[in-house]
C-alpha cells in the first residue's frame, strides 16, 4: 500500500489539510511544521498527487531548444516533429533562446520540467548542460547539427556532401566566379558544408571567388549578396549556406537588373517551402527532414533499454533538387 496523506498527518502531528498546504506552492503554513511534514512524508515515502501527476506528464514529455525559429526551416521541423511524438503519444514543451548563445541559462528550468529526452537545434549546448542532463537521466539528441566536443547523440544531414554536389554542380555548369554566402561559422553546418564546397572547388582547379557572411538570416543575405554582385568583377555562381539566404540573393540580384540563372547561378540548402515557390524556383540540396526526426525519436524511444551515456551520430544523405536558380 502506498503511503497516505491521513499516515502522513497522523505521524506529523497534523491535519490533513496542513499535509495538503505543505505540498502545495504559495499556500500559507508555518515553515518549522511544512518542514516537519516533508521529512515525515520522505520517511514514509509519501508522494503527493501533484507530483504523481507531474512525473507522469514528464515521462512522456519531450523539450526542444531552438535558437533561431525565423529561418522557416525550423517551424517545417518543429512541425514534424511535434507530429511525430503525438502519434506514439508524447509531448513536446519548446524553448527558445537568442541565436549563438548557449543553453545553461535554461538549465533550471529543464532539469524542473524533467523530460524524458532533449532535442537540441540551431542553439549551443555546454558540456555543463550535457552532463546534467547524463545525471538527472535525460536523453539528449542534437539535430541539424553536430558538437564532436560533447558526448550526447546527434543526428544531421550530411552537410558536407551537400556542399560537395553543389560545387559539383556548379562546375559542371562552366561557372568561375564562384562565390559563397556563410551561417555563422562556429557552427557545424556551415564548417561542414563550405568545407566540402570548398575541397571540391579545388578538385576543379578553382577556389572560392568572394565569401561572405549572412548569419542565416534574410537581411544577412541580401546584404552579403548586395555587397558581393556590387564590385567590379561579380560572382558568377553563389552557394547560400541556407535557403533563406539564398532567397535573399535572388531578390538582391532581380533589384540589380540580374537574372537568374543567366547572369548569376545561386544554389541554396534546406529546401524549405518557399524555394519551390514560383517567384523563386530554388535550386537547392534538400535535407531529409521526416528520416531525420524518425531518426530522433527512434533514439528517444531507445532510452528505456539504452544507457544515458551510450551516443550515436546519424548522418542522412541530402538531395540536390534542381529548380530555376540554377
Amino acid at each position: 500500500m502506498k503511503p497516505t496523506a491521513k499516515q502522513v498527518a497522523h505521524e506529523a502531528g497534523v491535519s490533513i489539510s496542513a499535509v495538503s498546504r505543505a505540498f502545495s506552492p504559495g499556500s500559507s503554513i508555518d515553515p518549522g511544521k511544512k518542514q516537519r511534514i516533508l521529512r515525515v512524508a520522505a520517511q514514509l515515502g509519501y508522494v503527493s498527487p501533484a507530483r504523481r501527476t507531474a512525473e507522469v506528464l514528464s515521462a512522456g514529455t519531450v523539450t526542444l531548444v531552438a535558437g533561431d525559429l525565423a529561418n522557416p526551416f525550423y517551424p517545417l521541423v518543429l512541425d514534424t516533429l511535434a507530429k511525430a511524438l503525438q502519434a506514439i503519444g508524447r509531448q513536446l514543451l519548446v524553448y527558445t533562446i537568442p541565436p549563438g548563445t548557449d543553453m545553461d541559462q535554461l538549465t533550471p528550468q529543464i532539469l524542473a520540467a524533467r523530460p524524458n529526452a532533449l532535442v537540441v537545434t540551431s542553439a549551443s549546448l555546454t558540456s555543463g548542460m550535457a552532463q546534467a542532463c547524463r545525471q538527472h537521466g535525460i536523453r539528449v539528441v542534437l539535430l541539424n547539427r553536430i558538437q564532436r566536443d560533447v558526448r550526447v547523440n546527434a543526428v544531421a544531414c550530411d552537410n558536407h556532401a551537400g556542399g560537395r554536389d553543389a560545387a559539383t554542380f556548379l562546375i559542371a555548369r562552366e561557372r568561375r566566379r564562384i562565390g559563397f554566402i556563410g551561417g555563422i561559422a562556429d557552427t557545424s553546418t556551415h564548417r561542414d558544408r563550405i568545407a566540402g564546397f570548398r575541397e571540391t572547388l579545388q578538385e576543379g582547379g578553382q577556389a572560392i571567388f568572394a565569401e561572405r557572411s549572412g548569419g542565416y538570416t534574410y537581411r544577412g543575405g541580401y546584404t552579403a549578396a548586395q555587397a558581393m554582385l556590387s564590385g567590379r568583377q561579380r560572382p558568377d555562381a553563389l552557394f547560400c549556406c541556407n535557403d533563406i539566404m539564398a532567397l535573399a540573393a535572388i531578390d538582391a540580384a532581380r533589384e540589380m537588373g540580374l537574372s537568374t540563372p543567366d547572369d548569376l547561378s545561386i544554389i541554396g540548402f534546406d529546401d524549405i517551402p518557399m524555394a519551390g515557390w514560383t517567384s523563386y524556383r530554388l535550386t537547392t540540396i534538400r535535407q531529409p527532414i521526416t528520416r531525420m526526426i524518425n531518426e530522433v525519436v527512434g533514439l528517444i524511444e531507445a532510452g528505456a533499454t539504452v544507457p544515458v551515456d551510450e551516443t550515436t551520430t546519424s548522418i542522412l544523405p541530402g538531395k540536390l533538387m534542381i529548380r530555376g536558380s540554377a
